[in-house]
């Protein structure tokens, strides 16, 4: 149930927005183009059961795993901000 100004479907009509989002950002980070062989950061070789599993791999599994956990210490971020910070 919404009150004031907003519309009842309000809530999920956010909820379906960062699901999207989420989508498009998963999409948008989809390696392209052939694989390589060898890992692009530390030349290590890059076994034929990742490349066959993983199209368009980049990068060796101890080197994604790295790029995975650095690019999760920035999520954090609220873009659309809490409803507490809307309210001040």
């Amino acid at each position: 149930m919404a009150g004031g100004w907003t519309s009842d479907t309000s809530v999920q009509d956010q909820i379906d927005a960062t699901v999207e989002d989420a989508i498009k950002r998963a999409r948008s980070q989809l390696a392209r183009g052939p694989g390589l062989s060898h890992c692009e950061e530390c030349e290590a070789p890059i076994p034929q059961a990742r490349r066959d599993a993983v199209p368009g791999v980049r990068l060796c599994v101890r080197c994604q795993e790295a790029e995975d956990r650095d690019a999760q210490a920035g999520s954090g971020f609220n873009r659309r901000g809490s409803k507490d910070s809307q309210l001040r």
